[in-house]
């Protein structure tokens, strides 16, 4: 299972908020590069950068600082934000992003979103799927859709998505741990199926919000995701980045 830091931007600056709520806004560094190195010294490899500025302006604005730690590090950077155009997609990438994640564009514009699938290919396209009581939410989860779920994920896993980052809104933030049984449920019900062209390949799914103690890892790594995205509990010291690199040696070692 991939360890994932994440780093929310707004103004520049690495913060962390509950819920979604911008109103909640935390500052914890003024440099998120310095934060990037910091987990790249500890074996980290991956890192998930949130565009929050971009999130609300509805296109990319933070891409300087996703230039910024993809030239000056070797993180495997995923980015999302505010992706809502072709342009927005050309910046990301020519910034340096591996992947991008597309949540609100996946809901209002699905043509869109399918044809960065078939455009950029499913290794590079992230489904963004965060949901508040199992009902996708979208705009930087200021607004919740009609939208179920699982329903949502398959539809998108027909249309050749492999990864999916599944955020449960309630728990984002609050550092009370992850929906175990909400991912459970999602990887359950999207086990590849057929083969030749009706063939679905499985979802690798990155579980996201909640996490507060290490422990929580390896369940995670039992239910079978694929990565897990940490955020405040990093930040807060609840886990240290030494445990962390101590699983991801442990894994490589094994």
């Amino acid at each position: 299972m991939r360890i994932i830091p994440a780093i929310d931007i707004i103004e520049g600056k690495c913060v962390r908020l509950s819920k979604g709520d911008y109103n909640t806004k935390k500052i914890y560094n003024e440099n998120p590069l310095e934060v990037a190195k910091n987990f790249e010294a500890h074996g980290i490899q991956h890192l998930h950068l949130v565009d929050l500025d971009g999130a609300k302006s509805k296109h990319i604005v933070n891409h300087r600082i996703l230039e910024q730690i993809t030239s000056k590090t070797g993180l495997k950077v995923d980015f999302g934000g505010g992706l809502k155009s072709d342009e927005d997609l050309r910046i990301a990438f020519e910034s340096g992003a591996n992947q991008i994640t597309g949540g609100s564009i996946a809901v209002k514009d699905p043509e869109t979103f399918k044809s960065w699938i078939e455009k950029f290919g499913s290794e590079k396209i992230i489904l963004g799927a965060d949901a508040n009581n199992e009902k996708i939410a979208v705009s930087g989860w200021q607004e919740e859709s009609e939208l179920e779920l699982i329903p949502f994920i398959k539809k998108y896993q027909k249309e050749g998505v492999q990864y999916v980052i599944c955020t449960d809104i309630s728990k984002d933030g609050m550092l009370e741990g992850p929906a175990f049984e909400l991912y459970k449920r999602i990887l359950e019900k999207t086990i590849g199926t057929g083969e030749g062209e009706n063939k679905l390949k499985t979802i690798k799914l990155i579980a996201s919000g909640g996490i507060s103690e290490f422990d929580e890892l390896p369940r995670l790594a039992e239910l079978g995701c694929e990565g897990t995205i940490i955020g405040k509990a990093i930040y807060e010291g609840r886990i240290q980045l030494k445990q962390l690199e101590n699983f991801i040696l442990q894994k490589d070692n094994f």
